[in-house]
């Protein structure tokens, strides 16, 4: 089967300009997100999607597969999408399963990516997962960057938003606190498919993209990791990644 992963990244964040190539210990964001993604024995190889030279530069110069996408889009699944026409066109190769993982995630770890592809691997009729991991404290479940999700029995997502969701007003003492972890598997057609979906209500509210597959009546699969992952939205989150990647084990088999 071929599985490949597309890390979409663009200088051109409105909250964190040039965040892609933010410093970590001595290695731009995009590149430990890319050299930690293709460490994932289920991978059959792993591309940095941006619109940026100095991106493309930067990963051909780190010996990392990229290729150049407009720079039209505004959802990272356009830009993922596109990539993969493309990556296919340059491998000859069709891809199966296009595993989509978001640039400002430098502290996933390959056995989260193996552990968001199983479900795929196991049952055709997922088209798309998500992971989702425990939130620290009730800072984080408050902190809007953070997208919260709820799921069903089932494991399926009910709902994702960026308010603290489930409700801890009625005194609950203890209330599930999870939260969605950029890391999204979908097959090959239904990226295509999910694309070319109309953008909904609550989508644009929530501005989760997942939205649009729930309000599609779809199904969204959840996969809990107890890995332990800060995204980077801003210059304070970045700091707060740096000091937890210090003596990050993974970091040092990449880096000197």
């Amino acid at each position: 089967m071929n599985i490949i992963a597309i890390v979409p990244a663009r200088m051109g964040s409105s909250r964190f300009p040039g965040k892609p190539l933010a410093d970590i210990h001595g290695v731009p964001m995009v590149g430990h997100v890319a050299f930690r993604t293709a460490m994932c024995p289920a991978l059959s190889s792993t591309w940095i999607a941006t619109c940026d030279q100095v991106v493309m530069d930067y990963a051909e110069s780190a010996g990392l597969n990229a290729v150049m996408t407009a720079d039209t889009h505004v959802r990272c699944s356009t830009r993922t999408a596109e990539a993969m026409l493309t990556i296919e066109k340059k491998t000859g190769k069709r891809a199966d399963i296009v595993v989509m993982v978001q640039g400002d995630e430098p502290m996933i770890t390959p056995d989260m990516i193996d552990a968001a592809v199983a479900p795929m691997l196991k049952d055709p009729s997922i088209n798309v997962v998500n992971l989702m991991a425990d939130l620290a404290n009730e800072t984080e479940f408050d902190d809007p960057n953070e997208v919260k999700v709820v799921t069903d029995l089932n494991g399926d997502a009910i709902y994702f938003s960026r308010e603290p969701i489930p409700s801890r007003r009625k005194g609950t003492p203890h209330v599930p606190m999870k939260k969605q972890v950029c890391i999204i598997p979908f097959r090959r057609d239904y990226l295509l498919r999910f694309n070319e979906l109309s953008e909904t209500p609550l989508e644009i509210i929530e501005s989760v993209d997942m939205m649009r597959i729930l309000e599609h009546g779809e199904k969204v699969r959840m996969v809990p990791t107890d890995k332990r992952t800060l995204s980077v939205d801003t210059q304070e989150d970045l700091e707060r990644v740096r000091e937890a990647m210090r003596d990050d084990a993974l970091r040092l088999q990449y880096t000197k």
